[in-house]
């Protein structure tokens, strides 16, 4: 055996060991990359599935929201109904007030047991109804031929099982032909017997506006059936794959269907192929509570997956360049005698990963520039090896501008990795934390766990509240930033010590208020202490010089400055450490108010309706749709709860003041309270995945707000609790 593989070693040549190389290299990257495609594949299927469920979930409260609307418009109108069966002149009167709650009630009728009363007709239903013209009462409709409501669902069910009752929806052509579904209750006499059943007919023309408002995905679409599975609403006719829609209704019902259920939210899934053989899967799900409708959410898998397959084809052009590129190597080695090809190899990878840490460190600032009216930011960082230990960052939340700036201590990869762990603390605390210095605790107390080393980070957070100017900051032994204001001048920081050294530091934070122009800029010793040949500092005053001959400056023409001054300075001295930058310019945009609403209300949810009427009339004014004018009254309603919920103590009475603000660009509404100080807008986001057993009490009305509007952002001011929601306007 060891002569036969004597033969074959020595028969095989280094170009066959080549190519045996390239042969194994090539099978392990494909194994590699058919991995890493089925890996990212699994997530964006289980993101899919978690927006599928959010889709599902958010729809389901809207349509529920408008439901229970009926049920409790007619509930709470009950009694006034059977105390008016003893008048049955006066119902007429009392269907009219019903009726003219919601623009979505068609009518409103009560259908009296068959000879209820002796001088009445023995079928006696007297109706009111919504008109182009306004609300009308029709006596009894009874008259009207063919209209036998005795053999009706809305009236048998109710009748028989003294519960109220949703009908399945249906075509309604008394007045006009419309889509509507029913709800009934019966009603009792003063004597304790029934009379006969009251019913809402409730129009479904808003569900088109709710289900299609927003969509996953570019071609998605909602459906909503019955529990046995008839279409209710749809998308419209135009929709680029509307004619999918039998297919997905079709495997729907089919109980021979291939049926996939999530885990987490119980939601079913199908998978099919179209007419075009285009891969897609339907979401749906039973509504909880009664009318027991479905929803559905339909996919395609182009757009899930679209970005994946290009970076699957890139790969693969990539894969072959670098088997190419793979065997010249192995050939150049062959070339040389074994110690040099151990250097050269040597010294490749040393280069290849600090050329990759240098571009995962220069990945990890903000390459996209924020485009926002009030403010312009921009920075820079110039690292003294192919690594440093200097970062800056900035993102936006909650109408607030989040942003930092640090240096670690030493220079290379120990000080890039713990800068890398400081980012993305900033970063994830920063996600659901809006004050500087309690973010600061908490990056502190994890840069200070397992910390052997004794490396430190001195550290700047600032929090811009861009509707106020009001600037939140805290400072972590770091340069102090100037404020650029006609000439450039200290802000007032408290230094506290950097990060890494006393787990338990208590860091202290500050605000002030930057006034419209004025510029904060932040920057590293690298700019201060920037030697020339002879070993000078650049120093603070030649940055104070450099800044007052450029007045007037953007962002980044302040920053391109002092890089030139700095440069020319250093005259070809070999840069010793970081140089970082970062300037932010409060430059608030003015626009004129088009519309203002006021209106103050006790901390009392008996006044909701007055919040909703304001909202209404704003609504109406700016000529919304009835569907956006809804979603406005859940938003704001949810909010004001939310503040006499929690802003004052059980008993204790305090206002609460609502202004609806217009400019040409959006709608802002700002509801103050003198409670006690809460910050809704930190409150974490809830999982939607979990099963109402299995979430934690409260943020689902936060979350809520957050869907339905584009920005909330809230403000302790003077002692009082200043939440804003905004909704852009096209």
């Amino acid at each position: 055996m060891g002569k036969l593989l004597e033969k074959i070693r020595k028969h095989l040549n280094r170009r066959t060991w080549i190519t045996l190389i390239i042969v194994l290299a090539a099978l392990l990257l494909e194994l590699f990359s058919a991995a890493q495609y089925y890996y990212d594949k699994k997530l964006l299927e289980d993101e899919l599935e978690k927006k599928a469920s959010i889709e599902i979930t958010m729809k389901a409260i809207l349509v529920k929201s408008m439901l229970n609307t009926t049920e409790q418009v007619l509930n709470s109108h009950a009694a006034e109904l059977s105390r008016q069966v003893n008048n049955p002149d006066k119902i007429g009167d009392a269907l009219f007030n019903i009726v003219q709650a919601n623009d979505y009630f068609k009518g409103v009728g009560l259908a009296f047991r068959p000879g209820y009363y002796e001088n009445k007709d023995e079928l006696f239903e007297p109706w009111a109804f919504n008109t182009s013209n306004g609300v009308k009462v029709e006596k009894n409709i009874a008259k009207r031929g063919g209209h036998d409501y005795t053999s009706l669902n809305f009236f048998t069910e109710p009748l028989r099982t003294r519960k109220p009752y949703w009908s399945d929806p249906y075509i309604d052509s008394v007045e006009t032909i419309s889509f509507i579904t029913t709800y009934s209750i019966p009603i009792i006499d003063p004597q304790g017997r029934p009379a006969g059943i009251a019913g809402i007919d409730l129009s479904l023309e808003w569900l088109s506006d709710t289900l299609n408002n927003r969509h996953l995905y570019p071609s998605s679409y909602c459906l909503l059936l019955t529990d046995d599975g008839k279409l209710i609403s749809q998308p419209p006719k135009s929709h680029l794959h509307s004619r999918d829609f039998d297919d997905a209704i079709r495997l729907i019902n089919d109980s021979t269907a291939s049926v996939r259920v999530v885990p987490q939210s119980k939601i079913k899934v199908i998978e099919f192929v179209n007419e075009d053989g285009e891969d897609a899967c339907v979401f749906f799900h039973h509504m909880k509570g009664i009318p027991h409708w479905q929803l559905a959410v339909v996919c395609y898998d182009k757009e899930v997956y679209g970005q994946l397959y290009k970076i699957r084809l890139g790969t693969g052009l990539l894969m072959l360049l670098g088997f190419l590129l793979l065997g010249y190597i192995i050939y150049r080695f062959l070339k040389n005698n074994k110690r040099m090809a151990q250097n050269e190899r040597e010294k490749d990878r040393i280069d290849t990963e600090l050329q990759v840490a240098k571009r995962i460190q220069s990945e990890m600032l903000p390459h996209d520039n924020i485009s926002h009216d009030n403010f312009d930011i921009a920075g820079t960082l110039l690292a003294a090896r192919e690594v440093g230990g200097d970062i800056y960052d900035y993102f936006l939340r909650d109408d607030k501008l989040f942003f930092c700036i640090g240096d670690a201590s030493g220079k290379g990869v120990g000080s890039a990795l713990i800068m890398t762990v400081t980012h993305s603390m900033f970063r994830s605390f920063g996600s659901r934390e809006s004050h500087p210095a309690r973010i600061m605790m908490k990056i502190n107390q994890a840069v200070c766990h397992g910390n052997d080393s004794s490396m430190f980070v001195t550290f700047f957070i600032g929090i811009l509240d861009l509707p106020t100017g009001r600037l939140h900051y805290c400072n972590a032994g770091h340069d102090t930033p100037l404020i650029i204001d006609g000439e450039a001048l200290p802000l007032d920081v408290k230094s506290n010590i950097a990060l890494g050294v006393d787990e338990n530091w208590f860091f202290e934070g500050q605000e002030t208020i930057l006034k419209p122009g004025s510029t904060l800029l932040l920057y590293t010793d690298g700019l201060t202490e920037a030697m020339d040949l002879r070993h000078n500092q650049f120093g603070l005053q030649r940055v104070k010089e450099t800044i007052n001959q450029h007045p007037g400056s953007t962002s980044q023409q302040l920053l391109d400055s002092l890089l030139e001054a700095s440069a020319r300075f250093a005259g070809g001295a070999e840069q010793s450490d970081d140089l970082t930058m970062l300037a932010v310019k409060f430059s608030p945009k003015q626009e004129e108010i088009v519309l203002r609403r006021e209106l103050t209300i006790p901390n009392d949810l008996s006044h909701l309706a007055q919040v909703n009427d304001m909202v209404k009339d704003t609504g109406e004014a700016l000529e919304f749709a009835p569907s956006d004018i809804q979603n406005l009254k859940l938003a704001i309603e949810e909010a004001v709860v939310n503040v006499i919920n929690y802003a004052y103590p059980a008993g204790e009475q305090g206002d609460i003041h609502i202004e609806a603000i217009a400019t040409a660009s959006a709608l802002r509404f700002r509801i103050i309270d003198n409670g006690m100080a809460f910050a809704p807008t930190d409150a974490p986001d809830v999982d939607t995945s979990l099963t109402a057993e299995e979430r934690q009490i409260g943020g689902l009305g936060i979350f809520l707000v957050r869907q339905l509007m584009d920005t909330i952002n809230y403000e302790r001011i003077d002692g009082k609790n200043v939440l804003t929601l905004t909704k852009t306007l096209s």
